[in-house]
């Protein structure tokens, strides 16, 4: 490849990866065509872009990143990124991994940091942003509501001692 088109290719693939800080490398390579569409067709309605790219090409478009890779970056490489966050991008290619056997999650660059292939599988495990937003949502408002709770208790008693003494007025 001459360098004028190694250029206009490392162009366009930093255009595709313009603000991308979190990037999945994956081994695509030994599925079939027909499981592959399929594999990318369904990654693509989740908002997952896939790009298959030379490793050196990867490495000089990544930077500091795509140094920090090393390893990760050997043999065939597909980069992953997009989707909600980066935790739903390691569930669903973990997922599609365990799905297909061909098909294999080599690691990961979250902002700038490396992970290996047990790392993703973690970060698989763990929760999303979403999630973590309504659990934090949750231990923010559990205290007024126990402050609810707590200012409606002698309310309710004393309502109760109030109904209980008009029955009895009714009565007499």
């Amino acid at each position: 490849m001459s360098k004028m088109v190694k250029e206009m290719v490392m162009q366009e693939i930093e255009r595709q990866l313009d603000g991308v800080s979190d990037v999945l490398v994956i081994d695509s390579s030994r599925l079939d065509a027909v499981t592959d569409n399929r594999f990318r067709l369904a990654l693509e309605e989740k908002g997952v872009h896939l790009l298959t790219v030379k490793n050196s090409l990867a490495r000089k478009v990544l930077g500091e990143a795509g140094e920090s890779l090393g390893e990760i970056l050997s043999g065939p490489s597909t980069l992953a990124w997009g989707g909600e966050d980066v935790v739903a991008l390691s569930k669903e290619l973990t997922k599609w991994a365990r799905d297909l056997e061909p098909l294999a999650v080599k690691g990961a660059s979250i902002e700038g940091k490396p992970l290996d292939s047990t790392g993703v599988e973690k970060l698989s495990k763990s929760p999303g942003r979403m999630e973590l937003i309504s659990q934090i949502a949750g231990l923010i408002l559990s205290p007024g509501a126990r402050v609810a709770g707590a200012m409606l208790g002698p309310g309710r008693k004393l309502a109760g001692c109030v109904k209980a003494v008009e029955e009895k007025a009714e009565e007499a």
